[in-house]
């Protein structure tokens, strides 16, 4: 559904995206993570064709970006991170709205907008003016604006930030239906639980680059040791640090904030006793030891170096 070949945009001087390569098959529910400034946005600012680039192409369901924007804009639904609503209008006549940008002659697009809301569960709040509407309803009629013309790939941006648990969950169940029922979706979010919910590949992205790309399985192949052990300390000293990277079973050292240590180990909870012991001898104050095993923000921090909301 989606070939980026070695795409690059820049800006002045500055290249924000560097030769990204990736694809998104047919019915893919597909996860682009990366920490802020990474390049996700341009990303699918080029993906739409909102933003031109400079090298490489893109690719949707065969048509490139660059030739056949009008087509190719026909086959798009987009989620943006913010409420691209009108507040004083009611949620059918937002969607109403929407469906004829979108090319929905007038019957068409209030049918539409009709079943809109039936998918994601505000039929009864149809007459109600948007501005009426908690943060988490808006952001369901949100994802039904992208819906009115049965795009065939979905794009999603940030699409539960600030909201409540229950609309939250009801956004992520509607996405995995929509999916289900044979819709692409290429998802972006900071909450690596969702990503993990929704999507069988993902992306990493830092610094404009791909720097990983598979399945849960494949990527979790690539962490440096089994576990993590997360240290809480106070001045730590490059001593202590060194001592911790000298110790068996030790694979890779992170410090992503002052008072944080974590170590990537083969085997956890079998060197919790080394760890107080070397800092006792360095004089550290060793506030918590936490095992975590492997997960997906275990991987985005061992290969960033930095947690996903920095």
């Amino acid at each position: 559904m989606l070939t980026m070949t070695n795409v690059k945009k820049r800006y002045s001087e500055q290249e924000v995206v560097k030769g990204i390569t990736l694809h998104v098959g047919r019915g893919e529910a597909f996860g682009l993570l990366g920490p802020n400034g990474a390049g996700k946005s341009t990303t699918i600012s080029m993906i739409c064709g909102l933003v031109p680039y400079d090298e490489g192409d893109i690719q949707v369901d065969g048509l490139s970006v660059n030739r056949s924007p009008y087509e190719i804009k026909k086959k798009i639904g987009v989620v943006p991170q913010d409420i691209a609503l009108y507040p004083t209008l009611s949620a059918v006549d937002n969607l109403v709205f929407w469906g004829k940008m979108y090319g929905l002659k007038g019957a068409e697009a209030k049918t539409r907008a009709l079943e809109v809301l039936e998918t994601v569960g505000l039929v009864e709040r149809g007459k109600n003016r948007i501005e009426t509407f908690s943060g988490g309803m808006k952001r369901r009629i949100n994802i039904g604006a992208a819906l009115l013309h049965r795009p065939e790939l979905l794009i999603m941006d940030e699409p539960t930030v600030g909201i409540d648990p229950q609309s939250r969950h009801h956004i992520l169940e509607t996405v995995k239906r929509l999916n289900e029922q044979g819709m692409t979706i290429i998802y972006t979010s900071h909450y690596m639980e969702e990503v993990e919910f929704l999507c069988k590949r993902i992306a990493i992205m830092d610094h404009g680059q791909v720097i990983a790309s598979g399945s849960m399985q494949e990527l979790c192949k690539r962490l440096a040791g089994g576990n993590q052990l997360l240290l809480d300390v106070e001045e730590a000293g490059p001593a202590f640090v060194e001592k911790l990277k000298q110790l068996d079973g030790v694979e890779k050292v992170v410090i992503p904030q002052q008072s944080e240590i974590h170590l990537y180990v083969k085997q956890g909870q079998d060197m919790m006793a080394s760890i107080v012991s070397i800092a006792s001898e360095e004089a550290v104050k060793l506030r918590q030891i936490k095992l975590k095993e492997a997960d997906l923000e275990t991987l985005f921090l061992q290969m960033t170096g930095r947690s996903l909301r920095d």
